[in-house]
């Protein structure tokens, strides 16, 4: 898909699908980074579009970490607390490479909300079970947008973006390994 990068401050989504979560303008700041000013507008693009799946995936992280309950309270307390966490450097990875490549990381309440690709996480669960369920969820739909970006990136030859991708990946798969554990029965 080619798209046209101006240096506007408005944006327009074109679609809300993890690959096509597209806006079409970004503001760059000057820097001596050798990649292709066009490449970077439209790296910073493709990482604000995975830094709004992370933030929302780290107030999911939270939610079933304040909310669950049961016989495995104090597991999955914990557990969750640790993606947190984990997440929260994710987040972290994402935006420090958008400012890097000259971008503005855009990770406002507003933003994430109005561009996040992940599922909304349900509100009046409880059970430790359904948690792991949710959060299963939400780690698999995660972890599918960032392999979608890591392809993103290899195809834009930026390979420092590819590999903070890459290592975020590895990570959300042992996220949701250790939370599938949990889970009472096999997947089909």
């Amino acid at each position: 898909m080619t798209r046209t990068i101006t240096r506007s401050s408005e944006r327009t989504p074109v679609s809300r699908e993890a690959s096509e979560t597209r806006y079409d303008t970004t503001n760059l700041y000057p820097t001596r980074n050798d990649l292709p000013e066009p490449t970077r507008a439209q790296v910073v693009l493709l990482l604000n579009q995975r830094l709004a799946d992370a933030i929302d995936l780290q107030t999911q992280c939270k939610q079933a970490h304040w909310n669950v309950k049961g016989p495995t309270f104090i597991a999955l307390h914990k557990l969750f607390d640790e993606i947190n966490e984990s997440v929260e450097e994710y987040v972290d990875l994402i935006a420090e490479r958008v400012v890097q490549l000259g971008g503005i990381a855009e990770g406002t309440i507003g933003i994430v909300s109005e561009r996040t690709t992940l599922e909304g996480y349900p509100l009046t669960i409880s059970a430790g079970h359904d948690h792991v369920a949710a959060l299963s969820d939400a780690l698999a739909g995660f972890a599918r947008t960032v392999r979608i970006g890591i392809e993103e990136m290899n195809e834009l030859e930026d390979a420092g973006s590819a590999d903070v991708l890459t290592e975020i990946s590895r990570g959300v798969d042992q996220w949701l390994w250790f939370v599938e554990a949990h889970q009472t029965h096999t997947l089909s």
